[in-house]
């Protein structure tokens, strides 16, 4: 067997939030590039030339292989981690809230039953989505605006640092700027959350009970890959609008409804599904890093802490 061995107490929920922000971290780590190349073919097409964009596009990015290649030759390959800090504190303070807490929000509404049902694990999903939304949220600003910007010659960069970032959009579009696309980015997180770890949730149950595999590494990788399929099939038209708004000029949609409509409008439905094989590849690629991640570090940190318990 690979891996560490369930451990005989089940983890904590300090274990379980220390161990989603981290695995989540190492999973963005790996998979960034996938990420910001999907958020430059996500506002491709929007108000082309448009100064506050900072991507704004003259450089016409084709797949997510084309779209690293082109940022890579005209940007540099540093560019593909542009917004890194701004992904990481996301992460130690959206997934710690999100998957760290789903299984005692679970728990709080089952009221400790041994059954669980589809509801109390979609209600759950929503909470643990909405609130880490709240909490996260200017991150999540600052990490698309970082990766919507190119470094184009003769163009000034938009943000010149995370802090820079926080401190521009505050002065200039006031504190809920660094709130702004919360709507949808708690309506996409909601699905997100949901379909993620509540099919994750269900495929890992089925598994076990159905087939021949163990609590282990093959049963949460096919779990993982799977709950990732899932997501970006139902979420990726929430997650496109979330990009636009989060990443326009003050005043260029008057609304979320407003952002979709003109995306509706001026380039069709397929829009919506803008940067769909990169979202896959980066949210199938996220979720079996991430969850055989945070698996294996659950089990760790519970078999320290026991280690320990034992010289006391």
């Amino acid at each position: 067997m690979v891996g560490f061995r369930p451990a005989d107490v089940p983890p904590s929920a300090a274990v379980k939030f220390v161990g989603a922000g981290t695995a989540a971290c190492i999973a963005d780590l790996l998979t960034f590039p996938l990420d910001t190349a999907k958020v430059r073919l996500q506002i491709q097409g929007e108000a082309r030339g448009s100064a506050a964009t900072g991507s704004g596009s003259t450089v016409k990015y084709r797949g997510v292989f084309g779209t690293i290649a082109t940022m890579v030759r005209t940007e540099g390959p540093l560019s593909l981690y542009s917004g890194l800090v701004a992904g990481l504190q996301r992460q130690m303070s959206f997934a710690s809230v999100r998957i760290g807490l789903y299984d005692s929000v679970k728990q709080f509404y089952t009221k400790g039953s041994d059954h669980v049902g589809i509801g109390s694990r979609l209600l759950a999903g929503s909470t643990t989505g909405a609130l880490a939304v709240a909490i996260a949220q200017p991150t999540d600003v600052v990490k698309v605006r970082f990766q919507a910007q190119a470094r184009c010659l003769g163009r000034a960069r938009r943000y010149c640092s995370t802090v820079d970032a926080y401190k521009t959009i505050a002065k200039e579009e006031g504190i809920c700027g660094l709130w702004k696309g919360t709507a949808p980015n708690i309506a996409r997180n909601a699905i997100v959350n949901c379909t993620e770890l509540v099919t994750y949730d269900f495929i890992k149950d089925m598994l076990l009970r159905s087939t021949q595999l163990t609590d282990n590494l093959p049963c949460h990788f096919a779990s993982a890959f799977g709950a990732g399929l899932c997501t970006t099939v139902i979420a990726s038209p929430v997650d496109v609008v979330k990009t636009r708004y989060m990443n326009s000029a003050l005043g260029q949609y008057s609304s979320v409804l407003n952002c979709a409509a003109a995306m509706m409008t001026n380039e069709g439905p397929c829009a919506f599904y803008k940067g769909f094989i990169p979202s896959f590849l980066r949210l199938g690629s996220w979720n079996v890093v991430m969850f055989v991640t945070y698996e294996q570090l659950k089990r760790a940190m519970m078999a320290a802490n026991h280690s320990c318990k034992a010289y006391l």
